[in-house]
């Protein structure tokens, strides 16, 4: 027997071995995981906090069915460990799963670990684990996501085997290590979303087998560019890369990649013209290769070149988030193999050209969210050509197009068409139809019009997604018509579905958003509909006219949705099964009943926003809020709820608003609420509420922007520890017993002395149950007293900062110190006891719009720096004992003389009693009373200063100042003992 015979018959013994030892594996037989490398999991489990439960099967002997573990068939060794988090983005939300602890060093027994995924987790480790470097056995390593700072670990060079590194979105920093170039099986480098700074090794050009690299940093960093090392790797085929100081001229370097396929460079300062960057980058032999090009998000400027086909082979284009501008060129070239071409947020202007219907492999043209204009009907005939065969996906959303909707028929082959945020207008062509490809329709917030019936429909079996949105649209659809589709999003907010609910949306099983808002629906709500809610993830039927009584389902919602039944008829009481929804608004309607909602026995672990505001509530609000672990929005208002706030709304620990305002509630507010240290607003204005201002407000409420206590019977003065609320935005107490001075400590509002373009605090909820972590954003609208009349405001428009402390009985001088919250937008201290002169700095306040004082005590003249205030458009300082000229200038002039009637002394416009014009005994009048009030200043401010200091500062002016001893007398004789130590206490 030759050699050649032996070793073949030892091969097939040994394959006949192995495949015996699959079998009885397969079998389950005796081979199981190793008992060290089993312990070395169960010590990872142990370090964990698992939250979502991704851990919980480990448990029992054999590790190799753990879910995330696998072994090998032969060995029985763990060779994978696939324990990712998830991280799921939609339009309304994210959802996270993850584990979360400190990696323990026990893993470094799985020597054998070929597989390591941990990505979208958050482990305590501030370090990646410089042991990972010791898993000599690794193939692939993925920790992106997960939260490490620090630097990559050197060890990570030993790592013969290892051709996936992915370091993604983390907070790595310092240098990238030069070990790294030691990696010669590496085939994937994702460095992406880092603080790197320095240049790039040089070392890396070592890496042979390199097929896509990724080296784009996050904002601030300095990750070097492509010339900062041998970028011309025999094999790479995907480069991505950011860097701030990018230039056109970098793209010479990238020419030179031969085998380059796709090339991204995104995030970048780019300020040059695209065509002097597409020049460099065809200058070599990387148009031979490239096929994907992305050019996102970057600063580039100048228009579309004419020619990109300079580019022969190249198949997806993309030019979105720069500042090109002009006409795409009507003559354009474009490569003939172009599959992709998207040009999303620029400036572009004009049409679509001709030339673009005649790329016969176009699939996909995203022009949205620029200046296009003309009739859409050309704009579509532009792309007759052989495109209309190929093309699958348009976007033309967010432009200028007008005209009706054209025949779409055309293309045989579109799936998905976005028409929305146009001009279009017209009535729908009778007679239209869409092909039977179309899986999305959205052509919401335009002008059309017209009956749409169902033969419109009638090819679209595969139609998932419809928005007609913001139309004028009238569906006459037959009560009998059964749908050729199921639908995912039905969105006909605007459009007039009703008078009847329509039955046909019983037949669809895929429903996740329902919007038939504002749809002149008038109509008994059937069962049948209320179990289609159960489904789904949004539902919208506001605004229409439905009635009934919602039953309380056994069934749970299979979803966390945003319900939103806000302005109908419905009535009863609350069903429990609505808890399970995430956003709630019940609002405007009949509702008399909420205590089984609130007190049913389960918790409401995802309710994170509850609107029950302007109902037929009554009675007590009902004492059972600890069961709400996420809410962050209540809103009871003006219902008709009495007796006392609940103190259990004190364990609603993430609350952010509060609003019970309108109601009948008496008593104090309850201590408990101090524990709601997440507010940003509180408003219990319009009540029967009573007692002193809680200090805890103050000193535990640190986060609130919005107060209102206003019309309710708060007595005793205003709490200084309100002064630590810096973020405040508007305070209002008015109309209540408040008496004492102001505080001077309102200069401490800082949030009222700083500009600002948004809010600070960027209004959102986070719930945590057990499908993982979602994040929602909530409005607040708020109802404040605006220049004399109530309105409603709505975030953004929050940045307006006011104080009301109008219809109390506070008394003292205008603090100097508001001078000073010059982003102050309205004032009003009207209806008070407050004296002194108008503080002469006012007109610091430039963003002044609103300055009521009327109906105090003032004396002295009107400040002539009132008059530097631009916006003032509302202005009372009526029925006070002002004197003087009414400061000139063209905005004082332009009140009614309702502004300063019953102030005695005043004189000029818009009054009709005229200043003298030689007039020295108003003018010495004016003087003495000048001088009287400066004594009292100065003598206070002495007294504020110590005596010893006081005394002698009283007693000098007196002995130089023949006017100020002659006041100083009449002082004495005048100011009884109560008004002086009044204000000596008020000068502390």
């Amino acid at each position: 027997m030759s050699v050649v015979m032996m070793r073949m018959n030892n091969l097939i013994l040994i394959e006949a071995v192995l495949l015996l030892l699959v079998c009885a594996t397969a079998a389950g037989g005796a081979v199981k995981c190793a008992e060290r490398e089993r312990q070395a999991l169960l010590d990872f489990k142990a370090a964990m906090v698992d939250d979502y439960g991704i851990l919980s099967s480990w448990k029992g002997r054999d590790c190799c069915h753990w879910n995330g573990v696998r072994c090998s068939n032969l060995t029985a060794h763990v060779i994978s460990l696939d324990l990712h988090g998830d991280f799921i983005v939609n339009e309304y939300s994210y959802i996270e799963r993850f584990l979360r602890g400190k990696i323990p060093r026990s893993l470094v027994e799985l020597q054998h670990l070929r597989y390591l995924n941990l990505n979208s987790n958050r482990f305590e480790d501030y370090h990646i684990p410089e042991f990972f470097g010791n898993l000599t056995s690794l193939r692939y390593l993925d920790l992106s996501s997960c939260g490490f700072g620090g630097r990559i670990p050197t060890q990570f060079g030993s790592l013969p085997h290892l051709t996936y590194l992915n370091l993604f979105d983390n907070r790595l920093e310092g240098s990238i290590p030069y070990q790294l170039g030691n990696l010669s099986k590496l085939q994937y480098l994702n460095l992406d979303l880092n603080d790197f700074q320095g240049t790039i090794p040089s070392q890396l050009g070592n890496l042979s087998s390199l097929h896509e690299l990724y080296l784009a940093g996050s904002e601030g960093s300095t990750p070097a560019t492509s010339n900062h090392f041998d970028i011309t790797m025999q094999s790479l085929e995907r480069l991505q890369i950011s860097h701030d100081q990018i230039t056109a001229r970098d793209f010479k370097s990238f020419a030179n990649i031969c085998t380059l396929s796709s090339l991204e460079v995104f995030g970048s300062d780019l300020t040059e013209d695209l065509e002097s960057i597409l020049h460099n980058l065809s200058a070599g032999c990387v148009t031979h290769s490239l096929q994907e090009l992305y050019l996102e998000n970057n600063q580039m400027t100048g228009s579309i070149p004419e020619d990109l086909s300079i580019f022969p082979f190249l198949k997806e284009l993309s030019l979105d988030f720069n500042q090109l501008r002009g006409k795409i060129p009507d003559n354009i070239r474009l490569p003939s193999q172009l599959k992709a071409l998207s040009i999303i947020s620029n400036s572009i202007q004009g049409g679509i050209p001709k030339s673009f219907g005649n790329i016969c492999s176009l699939a996909s043209l995203d022009l949205s969210h620029n200046t296009l204009t003309g009739e859409l009907p050309v704009a579509i005939h532009h792309l007759s050509g052989c495109t209309r065969y190929s093309l699958q996906y348009l976007n033309l959303q967010y432009n200028q197009f007008n005209g009706t909707l054209p025949d779409i028929s055309i293309f045989p082959s579109l799936t998905d068409l976005y028409l929305s945020q146009n001009k279009l207008n017209g009535k729908v062509p009778e007679g239209i139809q869409f092909l039977s490809q179309l899986e999305t329709l959205i052509m919401n917030s335009n002008s059309l019009e017209g009956v749409i019936t169902d033969s419109l429909f009638h090819n679209l079996s595969k139609l998932k997604v419809l928005d007609l949105t913001g139309n004028s649209f009238v569906l006459k659809i037959n009560p009998d018509w059964i749908p050729p589709f199921q639908l995912q999003v039905i969105m006909l907010q605007h459009c007039m579905v009703g008078p009847y609910l329509p039955k046909w949306l019983q037949t669809q099983k895929n429903l996740m958003q329902l919007d038939i808002s504002n749809a002149g629906i008038s109509d008994i709500t059937p069962e049948w509909f209320w179990a289609l809610s159960t489904r789904l993830n949004r539902m919208n039927i506001s605004y229409n006219n439905l009635t009934g009584i919602i039953p309380d389902f056994p069934l749970r919602l299979t979803e966390y949705p945003s319900i939103n039944l806000a302005a109908n008829q419905f009535e009863g009481s609350i069903p429990a099964f609505l808890r399970r929804a995430v956003s709630l608004d019940l609002s405007n309607n009949k509702f008399s009943d909420v205590t089984s909602f609130v007190c049913a026995n389960d918790t409401a672990e995802g309710l994170g926003q509850l609107d029950i505001s302007k109902n037929y509530l009554s009675g007590q609000i009902p004492d059972c809020w600890e069961n709400f672990k996420s809410l962050a929005y209540i809103d009871v208002s003006n219902n008709n709820f009495s007796g006392q706030v609940p103190t259990s709304m004190g364990s609603v620990v993430e609350l952010r608003v509060l609003i019970l305002r309108n109601n009948s509630l008496t008593g104090e507010l309850p201590s408990s609420m101090k524990h709601c240290k997440n507010l940003v607003m509180l408003d219990a204005g319009e009540n029967k509420l009573s007692g002193i201002i809680p200090s805890w407000i103050g000193s535990s409420l640190q986060q609130l922007q919005m107060l209102s206590l206003r019309k309710n019977h708060f007595f005793g003065s205003i709490p200084s520890s309100l002064c630590f609320l810096n973020g405040i935005r508007f305070l209002d107490l008015s109309v209540n017993h408040l008496w004492g001075p102001i505080p001077k400590c309102f200069i401490n509002f800082t949030a009222m002395t700083t500009q600002e373009r948004f809010l600070p605090d960027y209004h959102s909820y986070i719930v945590n149950h057990t499908l993982g972590i979602y994040v929602y954003n909530y409005d607040i609208i708020a109802l404040l007293m605006w220049k004399g009349v109530e309105h409603i405001f709505e975030n953004d428009k929050l940045l307006l900062k006011g104080i009301d402390l109008s219809s109390n009985h506070l008394s003292g001088d205008i603090p100097s110190e508001l001078e000073n919250l010059v982003e102050l937008v309205s004032l009003n201290l009207s209806r008070n006891n407050l004296t002194g002169k108008i503080p002469s700095g006012i007109g610091r306040l430039l963003s002044l719009e609103s300055l009521d004082l009327s109906r105090n005590h003032l004396f002295g003249s009107i400040p002539s720096s009132l008059a530097q205030i631009n916006f003032l458009s509302v202005l009372d300082l009526s029925h006070n004992n002002l004197s003087g000229q009414i400061p000139t200038g063209t905005q004082l002039q332009s009140f009614n003389a309702s502004s300063y009637e019953e102030n005695q002394n005043l004189c000029g416009l818009p009054l009709e009693k005229m200043c003298p014009k030689d007039g020295p005994h108003q003018e010495s009048l004016i003087k003495t009373q000048d001088e009287n009030d400066g004594f009292i200043q100065a003598f206070f401010a002495s007294m504020g200063l110590g005596f010893f200091v006081g005394f002698w500062g009283i007693f000098g002016t007196i002995l130089f100042n023949r006017s100020w001893r002659h006041a100083y007398f009449r002082f004495l004789n005048n100011i009884t003992e109560k008004r002086i130590s009044d204000h000596v206490l008020a000068s502390f």
